[in-house]
């Protein structure tokens, strides 16, 4: 079975393209699982080819059904298309709803296709916390274009600006969302802007307000060459998907020739180092639980010890420094 694997074979049956292996190596990482740091070694050569388009935006948007319309459009390029749908966690199993999965069934017979639901499991942003590797087992197993639907928070939910090469915004006329946007700071995340839902009433009014929003967005940090794109779109019924797409490749073209692209990769290898080196300490942390941790809360209740230096004596047990020890002669 593919789950009693030695990670070895898994990766290399990923490679080969093989779905319940890439499956297996993202339950793998979801998990949290000890051979993790294996798997990760053995996909670093193979990583770096695939573009990460994020979408986000709030509930009720339609972010699955854009989704599944931007799956169909890089398909009929012949690209191979890799999904992160996230979504909300079960208050009862800590898995995901499956929400979206289930929206973007009709790609489900599509061996080029692979789609994937991840849980929240109570990380805030929009993003699972396993996404970030998640991602490289997609890139590694060849898959040309990978989409991440974040959960739809709201306004809180822009860590996808730290994962993704582009980060799509999408709104809907009739709830206030351009105001919204405006006010919660993703004017400053969206690479392109999606109106969907546009053949409802109150479109062309959101679409202006974000023109005008954006005229008035500080823009010096992109540069005067790259402004950002309202494109208006159906999804349902896949209208202005064509023009969403020429909206992220352009966005891409100016990227590139930027060394923007470059730049957010390198910020985003760098977002993954922290994120593990952070996991990692907090893990030790945990370990110190009990008589030296207590022994440095009572000195602090006590006042012998003021809070910052037996932080200090925290971070030196956890990284194994004595001299704190020597110092304090323990």
């Amino acid at each position: 079975m593919v789950r009693d694997l030695p990670v070895a074979d898994l990766v290399d049956r990923a490679l080969a393209r093989e779905p319940r292996a890439v499956a297996r190596l993202i339950s793998l990482v979801e998990d949290d699982s000890p051979r993790l740091r294996e798997v990760a070694r053995a996909l670093a050569p193979h990583t770096g080819r695939a573009r990460v388009i994020g979408l986000t935006g709030p509930p009720g948007v339609g972010k699955s059904t854009t989704t599944s319309a931007l799956v169909s459009a890089y398909r009929a390029k012949g690209q191979r298309v890799g999904v992160l749908a996230v979504d909300p966690s079960s208050p009862f199993s800590g898995g995901a709803l499956l929400g979206d999965r289930v929206r973007m069934g009709a790609h489900a017979a599509d061996q080029d296709v692979f789609i994937r639901s991840m849980a929240t499991r109570g990380h805030l942003g929009g993003l699972a916390v396993a996404t970030p590797q998640a991602v490289r087992v997609l890139d590694a197993a060849g898959f040309d274009v990978v989409l991440i639907e974040t959960v739809g928070v709201g306004q809180s939910e822009v860590d996808i600006v730290a994962l993704a090469d582009c980060a799509v915004v999408l709104l809907a006329p009739g709830a206030g969302d351009g105001v919204q946007a405006a006010k919660a700071g993703i004017l400053e995340i969206a690479d392109v802007f999606a109106v969907n839902k546009a053949d409802r009433d109150g479109a062309e009014t959101t679409a202006r307000e974000l023109k005008h929003a954006i005229s008035l967005g500080r823009r010096e940090i992109r540069g005067p060459s790259w402004r950002t794109p309202v494109v208006m779109t159906v999804a349902a019924r896949a209208e202005g998907i064509d023009g969403l797409v020429a909206a992220i490749e352009s966005h891409h073209e100016w990227a590139a020739a930027r060394g923007e692209f470059a730049a957010r990769r390198l910020a985003r290898a760098r977002a993954e180092v922290e994120s593990v080196a952070v996991r990692e300490l907090r893990a030790r942390l945990g370990e110190l639980r009990g008589d030296l941790l207590d022994r440095f809360a009572a000195e602090v209740r006590s006042g012998s010890l003021d809070p910052y230096r037996a932080a200090d004596e925290v971070i030196a047990a956890v990284t194994g420094e004595g001299w704190l020890d020597h110092r304090r002669g323990y």
